[in-house]
């Protein structure tokens, strides 16, 4: 869930791999905030990263 919030990470997910922009989940989605996104992006990126070294 993105905090304080009732919208699951894997909403975001969903849309992002059904080809949509964030801009259209943040549309859907009002109750999470652009940099809570940008957050969870980065953080994921930086797993991706740190397990493939």
């Amino acid at each position: 869930m993105f905090t304080g919030t009732r919208v699951p990470v894997q909403t975001l997910l969903d849309y992002l791999e059904g080809g949509e922009t964030i801009d259209d989940f943040l549309e859907g989605f009002p109750t999470v905030k652009r940099e809570q996104v940008i957050a969870f992006l980065e953080e994921a990126k930086a797993r991706m990263v740190a397990s493939a070294s």
